[in-house]
């Protein structure tokens, strides 16, 4: 990659091919579909920014009605590390109260993020709040907090790829792959 205004210069390797990735949402749609069975519309929520590579793909594998919305927030700006503050940068447009609801995710990393939105959300009385993660990082959580279903669990390492960014670089690469530094 080389060096850039965005960081120190690395490199990434291939963790996780976009064939797996697809195999893995094929499995995991029949599951969520069977868990939301009979629901009206299920509202599909996905954490930006990192998830909106993961929520395109599984909202067209699920077989239900979906309504899809975007909730923003933030512990990381452009550092490695999370800040552990979560913000708010952008709420859902839709009320949520008496709707299920499947909130969409890229990577459960400390908990901070995941556990401040489902909070929030919880409070605005869904019927059902269940979560999906694509990558889960059980070595750094910081607050008890899991996700329904996960994609992949992933040892401590950072990560890019599939939407996932080191700085806003490398959202659009479509595996997963984990970053190397000084290479």
């Amino acid at each position: 990659m080389g060096a850039s205004d965005a960081g120190p210069a690395y490199r990434i390797e291939e963790m996780i091919p976009a064939g797996a990735i697809a195999d893995r949402i094929a499995e995991l749609a029949p599951q969520i579909e069977a868990h939301f069975a009979g629901t009206r519309q299920l509202v599909v929520v996905g954490l930006l920014r990192g998830s909106f590579v993961f929520i395109a793909d599984l909202v067209r594998a699920l077989d239900l009605v979906v309504e899809v919305d975007f909730l923003e927030a933030s512990s990381y700006g452009n550092a490695m590390e999370s800040s552990r503050e979560v913000r708010i940068l952008k709420d859902l447009s839709a009320e949520i109260a008496g709707r299920d609801v499947l909130v969409v995710e890229d990577i459960v990393d400390t908990g901070h993020t995941l556990h401040h939105v489902l909070g929030l959300l919880a409070a605005r009385g869904p019927a059902r709040l269940e979560t999906i993660a694509m990558l889960d990082k059980p070595a750094r959580r910081e607050v008890d907090v899991r996700a329904t279903w996960t994609g992949f669990e992933i040892a401590d390492e950072f990560v890019v790829g599939y939407g996932i960014d080191y700085a806003q670089r490398d959202r659009n690469l479509p595996f997963i792959g984990r970053v190397v530094l000084g290479e």
